[in-house]
């Protein structure tokens, strides 16, 4: 019983979360200003009048890269707090931790496979 009142503590908590950002969304939305000018369409760097137009787009690729960064990145942020705990986990910790690099390895072998990390074809 003691624990199921902290999961519907916690679950009040993610709801009301989720509310705030909502009320917040929907109050911008209709009560915030609406004067588009042409000045502010204007596209600006760092608040300065951009010296040069883009020249085309950046490849697909590009953001393929920077995405698969991103996401093997944050799950190797796991690996500290692995090895923290590490003696305490003793071998099941270990055994867990060869399966998660596995399914990142399987993944990132797929990326590969699919042509992602390719930068140039």
């Amino acid at each position: 019983m003691e624990h199921q009142i902290e999961y519907i503590a916690l679950l009040i908590v993610f709801l009301a979360s989720l509310g705030v950002a909502g009320a917040m969304l929907a109050l911008h939305s209709l009560v915030g200003p609406k004067n588009p000018t042409p000045i502010k369409s204007r596209t600006f760097e760092c608040g300065k009048t951009p010296f040069a137009l883009p020249r085309g787009n950046f490849s697909i690729k590009f953001y393929l890269i920077a995405m698969l960064f991103i996401l093997f990145d944050v799950e190797i942020v796991w690996f500290f707090p692995w090895a923290v705990v590490l003696r305490e986990l003793g071998w099941v910790g270990i055994i867990e931790m060869f399966s998660f690099v596995a399914v990142l390895g399987v993944g990132f072998a797929y990326a590969w496979k699919k042509g992602a990390m390719e930068w140039a074809k």
